[in-house]
């Protein structure tokens, strides 16, 4: 059983605990991570969702991401999911903005990494991604404007994506 924190609209913890795949109260959040990974380069990594994914089996997401745990800080909860779903270890993480999804009783932490690693020391996750690719800029925008992508927020992503 997985535990996560409970937030309210200011990201701070209220003393709730939520259970994974049980359904959350109305006015309490629970915070998700995602980690956009940015090739020195200039490329963008891509992780395929596994087909047996509840959400948005198969979709292409940009870098990693998932729940903080119950007691976890975001940044070492972005840290984790970087590791556990690339392989990537990284201390050089970036908050690049937050959206909230109260209608998804969801709060999204978006942060980025910017690396040097060798390109095909990907590491898949088992039961989380079955392939990934590096994209350039343009095809990044490409992919996100189409159906096979998922984010929290294609029109934030895009805008970060614009001035790099």
């Amino acid at each position: 059983m997985e535990l996560w924190d409970g937030y309210n609209e200011n990201e701070e913890k209220i003393g709730v605990d939520i259970v994974r795949g049980e359904k959350i109260s109305k006015g309490i959040l629970h915070a998700v991570v995602d980690v956009i990974v940015y090739h020195e380069d200039g490329t963008f990594l891509l992780m395929q969702r596994d087909w047996n994914k509840p959400n948005k089996p198969g979709l292409w997401e940009a870098g990693a991401s998932g729940n903080v745990v119950k007691g976890e800080e975001f940044l070492d909860a972005a840290k984790r999911e970087l590791f556990e779903e690339t392989g990537i270890k990284a201390n050089n993480l970036e908050l690049i903005y937050t959206i909230k999804k109260v209608e998804k009783n969801t709060f999204y932490k978006m942060y980025t990494c910017r690396c040097n690693i060798k390109k095909d020391s990907i590491i898949l996750q088992d039961g989380e991604t079955i392939d990934y690719k590096w994209v350039t800029k343009n095809e990044l925008i490409n992919l996100i404007d189409s159906d096979n992508f998922v984010s929290p927020d294609k029109s934030k992503l895009l805008q970060f994506i614009e001035v790099l």
